[in-house]
C-alpha cells in the first residue's frame, strides 16, 4: 500500500488526477445555445476560461491534471481472496423500512479496523427491495457526528421527500419519507446529498441499493434469486493510509477524487462463487468519479437486459460496457459453459482484474431469457417537440458551472409543469484543454434520451434513464417529465464537481 504521504503528493500535489474522462475534441461554436439573458460576465466565462487571476505553478498544475484523464491512478487487480460480501436484503414491514446512517469501524484488511460510516451497519447499506403499487414509510434517521440527507437516486418522488440538500437531518433527528412507488422494476440506489460534504459521506461508505419489482419482472424468467443467481455489484474505487484509514480530505481531487484501491460491495480483493448457469448482475458505478468499462477477460459477450430506471426492450448483446459515476446496467453473463478450472473474471478497459469468478460444478440450472422485456419508446410527438431547456456544462475543479451559474441554494433556474414533457439539450462545451465527460443526472425522474449530436441513441441506451454520459462537444436532448411536484437538483454526479457549483435547481408545479 502506498504511503500517505505519496498518495497525498500524487493526487494533492498534481491537483488534479480527474474522474472524467479528457478530450481531444477541439472547441466549437454551438448554434443553439441562448445568451440572452446572460451578462456579459457570464459570457466571457462560458466562451473560455478566464485564467488571468492564477498563477503559472496553478496553470501548469490544471494543465497536468487536465492530461492526466486519460491515464487515470491505476486500481490493484483482484487476488480473489475474499468471498465477495452480499448487502442484507431489507423489505418494508408492515409499510416501513428503517433505515439509519451512521458511524463504524470495518475490517476491509485482515485485523485492521477502518473507520467507515454505513446505513444500518458499519459500511455501505442494504438492498431495499420494494413493489410497484406499494405504499413505503423510509423512516430515516441521523446517527452521525454531521448533518446529511437521504437522495434517493432514481425514485420519483416528490421534491420535499428527495433528500436534495435542502432536506438535511441534523444529528440525532429522524424524519418520515412516505411515497408509493410509482415506476417500474428498476435497480437504484441511495445515498447522501448535503450540500458541500455529499462526495466525502459517500467516500466513507453512505450507499446503498433500492430494488423495484413488478408484475412484469416476475413473469420474464430473469436470474432473481438474490445471492444465488442475481448479485449486486457496487464498484468503488478508494485510497487508503498507511494505517488503512481514510483520509478524504487528504486524497481530494477538484475535479474528481481517484482511488488505487478497488473495493465491490465494500469487500477488496474480492470474488464471486457461481454456479454454471445464467447470472445476473446489477451493476453500480457508486465511484466519487472514476468510470468504468466493463468486459469479460475471455472476450466472451454478455447481454444487457436493464439501464439505470428499467428493463430495455429485449436484451443486448454486448462485448462491454461503460459507467460513469452514477449509472447503472443489468447485465446476464452465461457461465453454463465454463467448469471449475476455467479463468474468467470481470475486468476493465485496462484488463485489470475487478471481480474473478469461482465457479461451482454442483449448482446448475437452466434458465431462458425472454426476448421481449419492455415496451419502451421515444414516441414521434416527443422527437417533434421543441427545445425549452438549454443547459451549458462548462470547465473544470473549482471553476465549474452550468450556463455559465454556480449552484445557489436560494436561486431556482428552471419551472416545469407537473406531468408535462418537456426537451432539454445539454451540451458539453469543451475548454482549451479538451474538456471532460460530465455524468448528468436528474432528481426525481427518469428520462428518455431522444438523440445525441441529432442521431439515435445506442440500443442499450434506449430505455429509461437518470444519469447521462455526456462527451466534450456533445449535445444531448433528453424527454423530461416529473410525475410529481417540488425543488429537484439537476448535476454533474462527478461528485466534487457537483460540490463545486455544477448543479441546478428545477421547480415543478
Amino acid at each position: 500500500m502506498k504511503s500517505k504521504l505519496f498518495v497525498t503528493t500524487l493526487l494533492v500535489g498534481s491537483v488534479i488526477l480527474g474522474g472524467c474522462s479528457a478530450s481531444n475534441s477541439q472547441s466549437g461554436k454551438h448554434e443553439t445555445m441562448d445568451h440572452s439573458n446572460m451578462t456579459d460576465e457570464e459570457t466571457t466565462n462560458m466562451e473560455g476560461m478566464d485564467h488571468s487571476n492564477m498563477s503559472h505553478d496553478e496553470m501548469m498544475n490544471m494543465e497536468n491534471g487536465h492530461a492526466s484523464h486519460t491515464n487515470p491512478l491505476p486500481l490493484n487487480d483482484s487476488t480473489g481472496d475474499n468471498e465477495l460480501a452480499l448487502p442484507p436484503l431489507l423489505e418494508p414491514k408492515h409499510g416501513v423500512v428503517d433505515i439509519t446512517a451512521q458511524q463504524g469501524k470495518t475490517e476491509i484488511f485482515e485485523g485492521v479496523e477502518t473507520e467507515t460510516y454505513g446505513y444500518n451497519g458499519s459500511f455501505l447499506g442494504p438492498v431495499i427491495r420494494v413493489n410497484e403499487g406499494q405504499t413505503v414509510t423510509f423512516r430515516t434517521k441521523n446517527n452521525l457526528a454531521e448533518p446529511t440527507t437521504f437522495h434517493w437516486h432514481g425514485v420519483e418522488i416528490s421534491g420535499e421527500g428527495d433528500g436534495g440538500p435542502h432536506q438535511i437531518l441534523q444529528p440525532g433527528a429522524s424524519h418520515d419519507v412516505k411515497f408509493t412507488v410509482n415506476q417500474g422494476a428498476s435497480t437504484l440506489w441511495f445515498h447522501p446529498h448535503p450540500e458541500g460534504a455529499t462526495a466525502e459521506q459517500v467516500y466513507k461508505g453512505l450507499a446503498g441499493l433500492i430494488y423495484v419489482e413488478d408484475e412484469n419482472s416476475k413473469k420474464l424468467g430473469l436470474p432473481s434469486k438474490y445471492g444465488e443467481n442475481d448479485f449486486p455489484l457496487v464498484f468503488q474505487d478508494r485510497v487508503f493510509t498507511e494505517e488503512k484509514q481514510f483520509d478524504y480530505q487528504a486524497v481530494r481531487n477538484e475535479d474528481g477524487t481517484i482511488g488505487d484501491t478497488l473495493l465491490v460491495n465494500g469487500t477488496f480483493n474480492p470474488k464471486l462463487t457461481i454456479g454454471k448457469e445464467k447470472v445476473r448482475l446489477r451493476l453500480l458505478n457508486g465511484s466519487n468519479a472514476r468510470n468504468y468499462t466493463f468486459k469479460l477477460n475471455t472476450g466472451d459477450k454478455f447481454q444487457q437486459v436493464a439501464t439505470d430506471g428499467g428493463f430495455l426492450n429485449k436484451p443486448i448483446t454486448m462485448s462491454e460496457i461503460t459507467l460513469t459515476p452514477g449509472e447503472r446496467a443489468e447485465i446476464i453473463v452465461d457461465f453454463s459453459k465454463y467448469d471449475a478450472d476455467h479463468n474468467i473474471a470481470l475486468v476493465n478497459e485496462e484488463n485489470t482484474i475487478l471481480l474473478p469468478f469461482h465457479i461451482d460444478d454442483q449448482k446448475t440450472s437452466s434458465i431462458e431469457i425472454s426476448d421481449s422485456l419492455n415496451d419502451f419508446a421515444v414516441t414521434d410527438e416527443e422527437r417533434n417537440l421543441p427545445v425549452t431547456k438549454k443547459l451549458e456544462l462548462f470547465g473544470m475543479g473549482p471553476m465549474v458551472s452550468i450556463n455559465g451559474k454556480q449552484f445557489d441554494m436560494n436561486r431556482i433556474d428552471f419551472t416545469q409543469k407537473q406531468g408535462e414533457t418537456e426537451i432539454w439539450e445539454i451540451y458539453n462545451k469543451p475548454d482549451m484543454m479538451g474538456g471532460m465527460i460530465h455524468p448528468f443526472h436528474i432528481h426525481g425522474t427518469q428520462f428518455k434520451i431522444v438523440s445525441i449530436d441529432g442521431k439515435e441513441p445506442p440500443a442499450n441506451l434506449q430505455g429509461w434513464k437518470d444519469t447521462v454520459s455526456i462527451e466534450p462537444s456533445q449535445t444531448v436532448k433528453l424527454a423530461v417529465k416529473f410525475n410529481n411536484k417540488g425543488i429537484y437538483m439537476f448535476h454533474c454526479h462527478v461528485l466534487e464537481h457537483e460540490e463545486n457549483g455544477m448543479m441546478g435547481q428545477i421547480e415543478v408545479k
